[in-house]
């Protein structure tokens, strides 16, 4: 009986569509991906073995920096444009189409609402040279209680954080949480680094 033979079949696979869905990807991610704003000032934060992550979006930090400057973020480039249209409707200050999308692309909020449009007004290049003097939240002006409340009605799903420098005043570290509380925000994180625990 003749043996059979087995057909012999090319090894070569033709990677056409898989090279062009990786040059997709490639593209997508490329195109939609977000990089954080450089923050106007480096916070060193004190170390913690917390495990507690804070979620990806949604999220007011009120950043404390070793100067005692207070700085203000909130994420979401629509949620900033109606959070500066109702801060201006509090201190009756009219922001233009152009500053409000100056103030949607900023990330961090360092100066009085007074100072603001005229920041705004200032090319990118300019307004890295400004420094930021901080907002105001001691008890005759607290500028940054009013930034949160009304940043919690713009979207009330936000969550807030305190973003301290190890070398922040207790004063005002005290002084940030009184305003929380009295805008009813009673629920907050610190944001610190990570810390191994001992023994590990």
């Amino acid at each position: 009986m003749p043996a059979v033979k087995v057909p012999r079949k090319s090894t070569v696979i033709d990677m056409t569509a898989m090279t062009d869905v990786a040059f997709l990807l490639l593209t997508f991610f490329m195109l939609t991906t977000k990089f954080k704003p450089d923050e106007p000032v480096n916070i060193n934060t004190p170390s913690s073995i917390s495990q507690i992550l804070l979620p990806e979006k949604d999220i007011i930090q009120i950043l404390i920096a070793a100067d005692d400057k207070v700085y203000f973020e909130i994420d979401g480039k629509f949620t900033r444009i109606a959070l500066l249209e109702r801060m201006g409707e509090k201190y009756q200050i009219s922001f233009t189409d152009a500053e409000k999308n100056a103030f949607a692309l900023i990330g961090t909020i360092g100066l009085p609402i007074s100072q603001l449009k005229q920041y705004l007004d200032l090319s990118p290049d300019a307004r890295k040279k400004v420094v930021p003097s901080g907002i105001p939240c001691d008890s005759t002006r607290n500028e940054l209680g009013d930034w949160v409340h009304q940043a919690r009605l713009s979207n009330p799903a936000f969550r807030v954080a305190i973003k301290g420098d190890s070398e922040a005043s207790y004063t005002v570290v005290k002084q940030v949480i009184a305003t929380l509380q009295d805008k009813k925000v009673n629920k907050f994180n610190f944001i610190t680094s990570q810390e191994q625990p001992v023994g590990d």
